[in-house]
């Protein structure tokens, strides 16, 4: 709000419309109105609040003559004493006694603040002419404090925004050299608490006993908080945890005192928002941004924002789960055509040259001739087997899924003899043993292998047959170790499989 009159109005006039007003008395309140003016004009130009409050404030004290003037605000929300701006006495002193004025200052019709002014000089009362300059003023002040709140709004606004863009960027362009998965939720961490303003970001993700644990964390607080955090959790029963579960942010002005905690870790914060991770109406997780008790509470534009970074990261976290499958899948698909170049190429290949070798075998006169084309042809038959065993070790699935029976008996074969051992599996493995007959097995080829490996014979070889019929004639599974060393005779292991559907 600004007065109507132009700095060239001759003073103590009015326009056309109050010409039938009294004229002002000399020196009365339309002889301040170039000075009013002149203060707003300089008012509205200030980007600077603390400045332009101040000299409001200067202003009062000079346009009514008072001896004090003072500007309160309350704070961003409104629940209580902010920034207070005195102009005639230092801070704290006694205002003078005498009359004085309050006029509010409002913001889009929200009382925001007050001005006062007090102590006239020779005990005068403050006048209508008074009043209506600090209700002028007080309007200016409101201006002020409205341009300043957009300006504080519009940038904190940008900055979330840019946070949360860079967490998108940083998330895809995560290093190769450590977890994706834990690059992703330590980023989202760290970004959270530096747009808080925080004292300590972390990411919760579900337990597998229910409820939720924390998995990633970035805090100013000392080594033994973190080490403490990642043993913390929130069970399942809590009410804070069925909020999030509800897509629900919970806030907290006091997290220590807040009787909905029941973690260890809250008696070290005071503001606190518990934002809900949530994608396509589904909440992976929660992201936890926590201040030291004592530091002003976050306010409603921080919990908006704070909710809608928090929606951005869960995004960004499906993004590179999505990202980090289509990798996989390239992978898989480069092992798939590898293993089929080893079965079509190089197995034909080799085997083609076997039947060569044989067939010169065959032909050869002399005995040591054909003693050395056969155990040629015995390495390459020990080279096919162990082609074949590298491209089922190829068409293996996802590392996180539990290893099939096949790799596991690879896995404990080359653990045991520390080398490539020649491993043959024949018939459906994985279909026809089960879990228990599993285990059983690699149990006594464990025992078997500890008994000829020492010290490990160069060719040691593994068959794993399920299409074996047992003495008795029931189907069966039957693993038989064999050593070149005739001094190592060959170990057999059986079981019935009894239709047995498998692992």
């Amino acid at each position: 709000m600004r007065c109507a009159l132009k700095p060239s109005d001759p003073a103590g006039e009015l326009p056309d419309r109050t010409a039938q007003s009294p004229p002002a008395p000399a020196g009365g309140p339309f002889s301040r109105l170039p000075h009013l003016w002149e203060e707003g004009g300089a008012v509205g130009s200030d980007h600077d609040l603390g400045r332009a409050l101040d000299r409001i404030a200067e202003a009062a004290v000079s346009l009514t003559g008072a001896h004090h003037a003072a500007v309160a605000l309350r704070d961003a929300d409104g629940g209580g004493p902010g920034e207070l701006i005195t102009h005639g006495v230092s801070p704290g002193a006694e205002p003078p006694a005498g009359a004085s004025l309050e006029v509010p200052i409002q913001v889009e019709g929200e009382v925001c603040g007050t001005l006062y002014v007090a102590g006239k000089g020779d005990g005068e009362e403050f006048g209508d002419g008074d009043r209506h300059l600090v209700r002028v003023l007080a309007a200016e002040a409101g201006l002020a404090l409205s341009n300043a709140r957009m300006h504080a709004a519009a940038r904190q606004r940008r900055r979330w925004i840019e946070g949360a863009a860079s967490v998108t960027t940083a998330l895809l362009a995560g290093p190769e050299t450590r977890s994706r998965a834990t690059h992703a939720l330590t980023v989202v961490a760290e970004q959270g608490r530096e747009l808080a303003e925080a004292a300590t970001g972390a990411v919760l993700l579900p337990h597998p006993e229910g409820g939720m644990e924390v998995v990633a964390i970035s805090t100013v607080l000392s080594e033994d908080v973190r080490t403490e955090a990642f043993h913390g959790w929130i069970p399942p029963a809590s009410p804070v945890l069925h909020q999030l579960h509800a897509g629900l942010a919970v806030f907290s002005d006091d997290f220590a005192a807040d009787p909905r905690s029941v973690s260890p870790l809250s008696r070290h914060y005071g503001p606190t928002m518990l934002l809900p991770l949530r994608s396509n109406g589904r909440v992976l997780g929660a992201l936890a941004l926590c201040r030291m008790s004592g530091d002003r509470r976050f306010s409603h534009s921080e919990r908006t924002l704070g909710t809608q970074f928090a929606a951005q990261a869960a995004v960004a976290l499906v993004l590179v789960d999505r990202h980090r499958d289509r990798e996989r899948l390239a992978v898989f698909e480069d092992r798939d055509r590898i293993a089929r170049d080893l079965h079509d190429l190089v197995i034909q290949r080799l085997f083609a040259t076997g039947m060569l070798l044989e067939t010169a075998r065959r032909k050869a006169l002399l005995p040591e001739v054909q003693e050395g084309l056969g155990a040629a042809i015995d390495e390459l038959d020990a080279t096919i087997q162990e082609i074949r065993t590298a491209i089922i070790a190829l068409q293996q699935g996802p590392s996180e899924a539990p290893p099939g029976l096949r790799t596991r008996v690879l896995r404990a074969a080359g653990a045991a003899l520390g080398g490539r051992p020649s491993v043959q599996f024949v018939g459906p493995v994985e279909a026809r043993v089960d879990e228990r007959t599993g285990r059983d097995l690699l149990a006594a080829l464990d025992q078997a292998l500890t008994s000829v490996g020492a010290p490990s014979p160069p060719r040691v070889s593994v068959v794993v047959d399920t299409t074996a019929t047992l003495p008795d004639g029931r189907p069966g599974v039957r693993l038989t170790v064999r050593s070149p060393d005739a001094s190592h005779p060959p170990v057999t292991w059986e079981r019935p499989l009894d239709g047995h559907s498998g692992s």
